[in-house]
């Protein structure tokens, strides 16, 4: 059987080396080995997101640890401002409403970045704000939004930060500390390239503050406390609250061994790379990009608009069929009007990017447009074998 490659925004085609260190005996999720483990990933981890202070390593989806950075640190009826310029700026606001919380939404067009400018301007008029909830990559669109300037805004009125950095972090620079981010939530599955399963929160000590603060009932899994009350008493043999998906923590454990030995900033180029490869690809075949801006264009998803002559549907349908090349389709209102390529996982790879770009001129092909082969190839410098 003929493996699909996934090229989609996530999850990723894992590597052979990390799905073979899953392949171990089950083993408990307490004791020492499982502390040697757990703490090295922990450590790793904040590496990468480059944090002194506090990590944790959920077992769920992202989603999961927004919701609990969102409902440990806000009251009830507390306003958020949050910047939407996507599905995920939505999904963030319908997180918001699920707790209760009273948000500001500041809307920008599909396409476009959410800019420091809008924000300051929109916690200026709104001084009641007690939070900022952010998307970092909004992968909907594929735009990268410049979080950097966007935090320092945030701080500048001494206004905590909470990132949704599920599809970001450990592709594009993101210095947790540094910018001030108060909660960052990420997950295993995208750019640190191991299966779903687990998501990654980090806390600052104004994060701390707020959750202390925080005087309304709460439930008991997604309260940061409990969380915090494991790693303090037990973090010697049991550091979690519950059972965690053991194979998948070695499986993290090999990727990010493997990401910091080869240098998060090689890493980085190499997503650049393959974003590059497929874009310029693409254009050479007639197909806009969506995202006009290359500032605001994220390396590591690349979302595209269509020929006037094909259907995106149908291209998506025969880069299936022909090449074993999955990629994702528009969202909501952009339903049938872009299609998305990942450029993570193992799609960061000339093998990937080639039979991507190949399989889309097969596809054009099977529409009637003439294309000469290898048409598409044009910017595979730098791409990883």
């Amino acid at each position: 059987m003929t493996r699909t490659k996934l090229m989609i925004p996530g999850p990723v085609d894992i590597s052979d080396t990390v799905r073979e260190a899953m392949a171990v005996p089950s083993m408990p999720h307490y004791g020492p080995a499982w502390i040697r483990l757990y703490d090295e990933v922990l450590a790793m981890a904040k590496q990468v997101f480059g944090t002194r202070h506090d990590l944790y390593i959920l077992s769920g989806p992202g989603t999961m640890a927004l919701e609990a950075a969102m409902s440990s640190a806000l009251e009830p009826g507390d306003s958020v401002l949050i910047p939407i310029n996507g599905f995920f700026g939505d999904r963030t606001l319908s997180v918001a409403e699920g707790c209760a919380l009273e948000p500001v939404v500041v809307q920008a067009a599909l396409g476009d970045p959410i800019t420091p400018e809008m924000v300051a301007d929109a916690l200026d008029a709104h001084p009641q704000v007690q939070a900022l909830a952010i998307v970092h990559h909004e992968t909907s669109t594929g735009v990268l939004n410049p979080l950097e300037g966007i935090a320092a805004a945030a701080r500048a009125r001494d206004v905590p930060v909470i990132v949704d950095a599920v599809s970001s972090l450990g592709g594009v620079p993101l210095p947790v500390d540094a910018w001030g981010i108060d909660f960052c939530v990420s997950v295993a599955n995208k750019t640190l390239e191991t299966p779903p399963a687990l998501a990654l929160l980090s806390i600052s000590p104004r994060g701390w503050e707020m959750i202390e603060a925080r005087t309304a009932r709460r439930g008991w899994y997604l309260d940061l406390r409990t969380w915090r009350w494991y790693a303090e008493n037990w973090g010697d043999w049991h550091p979690s609250p519950v059972t965690m998906p053991t194979s998948n923590l070695y499986a993290l454990h090999h990727s990010l061994s493997a990401l910091l030995e080869e240098g998060i900033e090689r890493r980085y180029a190499a997503y650049a790379a393959a974003a590059r490869a497929a874009r310029q690809g693409l254009r050479a075949l007639g197909f806009p990009m969506f995202v006009e801006s290359e500032q605001y264009a994220s390396p590591l998803t690349t979302a595209f608009r269509m020929r006037a002559d094909v259907a995106a549907a149908d291209i998506a349908q025969h880069l299936l069929d022909d090449a074993g090349v999955m990629i994702s389709g528009g969202i909501g209102e952009l339903r049938g009007k872009i299609l998305r390529v990942g450029h993570i996982g193992q799609a960061r790879t000339r093998d990937y990017v080639v039979a991507f770009l190949l399989g889309m001129e097969n596809a054009l092909r099977a529409a009637g447009v003439d294309v000469p082969v290898g048409q598409s190839l044009v910017a595979l410098e730098g791409l990883e074998n």
